[in-house]
């Protein structure tokens, strides 16, 4: 084990990098049953004095039904050298593949028995807070969002509590 639980407000993190420099994976289920996925989108930040990620979700994802089912999700941050895994995952439905096997990642499982991955470098474990639909009637710059839209499929986002943290 070479996470070490730290304080999530202790954390140092630049938000851009973190979503854009890297490929996180997002993690919803249990002991039972879980599925991971890459994400590209989300945002740290502070709400209602609480440390926050959000992420979102398209409804056609298979992790959908697990964000949908379970109260608490994780964001880990895999290094450079599981980028194999990070393909993966991001390239195949947990529908067809048991991925964390396929990848051969350690799970451990943190409040609410939310899975994550030993070999990740910074590992967030959110509870959910707060859940919304995007809606196209929302969106001020169209252009901005149109490419991502094009087949519709709007995401959902989910705003989390960052409720442990932990870092290698």
């Amino acid at each position: 084990m070479r996470l070490k639980p730290v304080n999530a407000r202790d954390l140092s993190l630049e938000t851009l990098r973190l979503f854009t420099g890297r490929t996180p994976l997002l993690t919803a289920g249990d002991r039972n049953i879980c599925n991971p996925m890459t994400i590209g989108w989300g945002g740290l930040g502070e709400l209602w004095q609480k440390p926050v990620c959000t992420v979102y979700v398209r409804q056609s994802r298979y992790t959908f039904q697990f964000m949908e089912s379970h109260d608490y999700f994780t964001v880990s941050v895999l290094p450079e050298s599981c980028r194999d895994a990070l393909h993966l995952c991001g390239s195949k439905s947990g529908r067809d593949l048991d991925k964390i096997a396929a990848c051969g990642l350690t799970v451990r499982y943190g409040a609410g028995d939310a899975p994550f991955f030993d070999e990740a470098e910074l590992v967030l474990v959110c509870r959910k807070l707060y859940a919304q639909d995007m809606k196209p009637e929302c969106v001020i710059d169209q252009a901005a969002a149109e490419p991502f839209y094009k087949q519709g499929d709007w995401h959902r986002m989910y705003v989390g509590e960052v409720v442990e943290a932990y870092q290698a």
